[in-house]
């Protein structure tokens, strides 16, 4: 269903998305992954990595909209020798789910009105920069697949609020709720300016998001994250190029950005592209990601993985990444919790900054006392440590 004007109340978040437990980084750490962010998109702007990349993508992938991709999310692990890289996502989602009110409550807690702001302004930059600066934002839809049955609708509706307090009028849609012609996109009868796109159809491929890469191709319509940029930076075959010094050489960026990307993007490869044999006899060095996937669906950890599982890959679908252990947070009164760590990102500028608590193999929202929670950081052994974003 759609919503018009106000969505009405918020929802608290589900159980075990947001964590009380605080995670600790060092300076130098934070600043590493903040540099691979802005590294991965000066990259994604040179012309050498795009004629590697656009011809290998559908069509949709290849089309460039002129602007960028609001929520970028970098999921890192902080090891022992410094963070590693896992993946990309365009659609990363729990930057507000720490923000959502408990029950009872009726407002938004955002740390501070400048966290707020300085996120509300990536949707509006995106969109002048689809304009020209010509429109002003007025109307938006957040699309997924039947969004309220999702487990994070909590936090669309919550986007949906801040938005709304804007001034702007926001849809939370199905795609199958959007109609198309030549003027562009509309909801319920009203046009819409700009989709934060939640949906994991990255290249607008299945015929429900027909209505949708219609209007884009044509544009008519800002859609952010978008095929274009999910092409450039979160197509996990993207991750063996990022390890390849003499690429990144060629591409022309500076030795010492190659340098810290070569550091902590662990080593990946298609699977097709390597020895079987070799591969299951060192398996358990290895995570087995499925590249048209999100998030951590479908990743299996090599020392879990049955020979019966392995012959059941396909080898140009699966990636193999180099197994970088999680770090651990202590939990008082409880064993520790495997985390990770996500930026949330637009263009260069790192927007928020948020740990993922979890036990088992993956990350994963169902351990109590899990889910989300808050980043500060230390500057020196010994020194105070305060929160970042």
């Amino acid at each position: 269903m759609a919503a018009n004007g106000m969505i009405g109340e918020l929802v608290p978040p589900p159980p075990y998305t947001v964590s009380n437990a605080q995670v600790v980084l060092s300076a130098a750490e934070l600043r590493a992954m903040i540099r691979c962010v802005g590294g991965l998109y000066r990259l994604s702007r040179r012309s050498g990595y795009r004629e590697r990349v656009l011809p290998r993508v559908p069509a949709s992938g290849r089309f460039d909209p002129g602007h960028d991709a609001v929520m970028m999310g970098y999921d890192f692990h902080a090891t022992a020798d410094g963070p590693r890289l896992i993946e990309v996502n365009t659609n990363a989602g729990g930057l507000l789910l720490p923000w959502l009110p408990s029950s009872g409550e009726k407002e938004l807690r955002p740390p501070s009105a400048r966290a707020r702001d300085r996120l509300l302004a990536t949707f509006f930059e995106e969109f002048a920069l689809f304009s020209g600066g010509k429109r002003r934002l007025r109307t938006m839809a957040i699309v997924d697949d039947h969004p309220r049955g999702q487990f994070l609708y909590p936090e669309m509706a919550g986007f949906a609020r801040l938005f709304e307090e804007k001034g702007i009028r926001v849809h939370i849609a199905d795609p199958g709720e959007l109609d198309g012609d030549r003027e562009g996109i509309f909801c319920d009868g009203e046009r819409i300016d700009l989709i934060y796109n939640r949906h994991t159809d990255f290249y607008l491929e299945s015929r429900e998001m027909a209505v949708i890469r219609d209007a884009y191709l044509a544009r008519k319509v800002c859609l952010s994250p978008n095929p274009f940029t999910y092409a450039l930076l979160a197509d996990k075959r993207r991750l063996p190029l990022w390890k390849d010094g003499d690429f990144l050489r060629e591409c022309g960026l500076k030795e010492e950005m190659i340098d810290l990307l070569v550091r902590v993007v662990p080593e990946s490869r298609i699977l097709a592209e390597a020895a079987a044999d070799e591969i299951w006899r060192q398996r358990e060095a290895w995570v087995f990601k499925p590249v048209a996937r999100f998030g951590s669906r479908g990743v299996i950890l090599g020392k879990k993985i049955s020979r019966k599982r392995f012959l059941e890959f396909d080898p140009a679908e699966t990636l193999l990444q180099r197994y970088s252990p999680p770090s651990l947070t202590e939990i008082p009164g409880a064993e520790p919790m495997k985390t990770d760590l996500r930026l949330f990102a637009y263009r260069d500028r790192v927007v928020g900054l948020a740990a993922r608590l979890y036990r088992g193999q993956v990350t994963n929202m169902r351990t109590p006392g899990g889910g989300f929670a808050a980043v500060t950081w230390r500057a020196n052994v010994g020194t105070g440590k305060r929160e970042v974003f």
